[in-house]
């Protein structure tokens, strides 16, 4: 069954996603926008800089390149588990593109045909 596109279930999406975040990085985003349109849900965030990352960016370039990589992986990781325990979805993809530049995030769930 896929989500109804209601602000009940985009409120439900905006807590989990958020609380993935704080999870992994102390605080949740600073704009963030959910989308629910047949089998995808789109989120569009603005992630808060942390100081380690500028500190990274100043110094190590590369390295904070290779963090944001594995920290978007994780981010998906933990984000597909949170939807698959407090849903009934079945979950085909999790699509996700990361700007550290403008910290902006776009978040693509897939869910499986029925």
């Amino acid at each position: 069954m896929f989500p109804i596109d209601s602000n009940e279930t985009k409120k439900l999406l905006s807590h989990m996603y958020n609380e993935v975040s704080k999870e992994l990085f102390g605080f949740g985003t600073t704009l963030l926008k959910v989308t629910i349109e047949q089998n995808v849900i789109t989120f569009q965030a603005k992630h808060r800089r942390a100081s380690r990352s500028a500190a990274l960016e100043g110094e190590v370039p590369a390295l904070k390149l290779e963090v944001d990589f594995h920290m978007s992986l994780l981010y998906k990781k933990k984000l597909r588990q949170k939807l698959e325990e407090q849903t009934d979805w079945e979950i085909e993809a999790v699509l996700r593109d990361y700007d550290g530049a403008t910290q902006r995030a776009f978040t693509n769930i897939v869910l499986k045909e029925q």
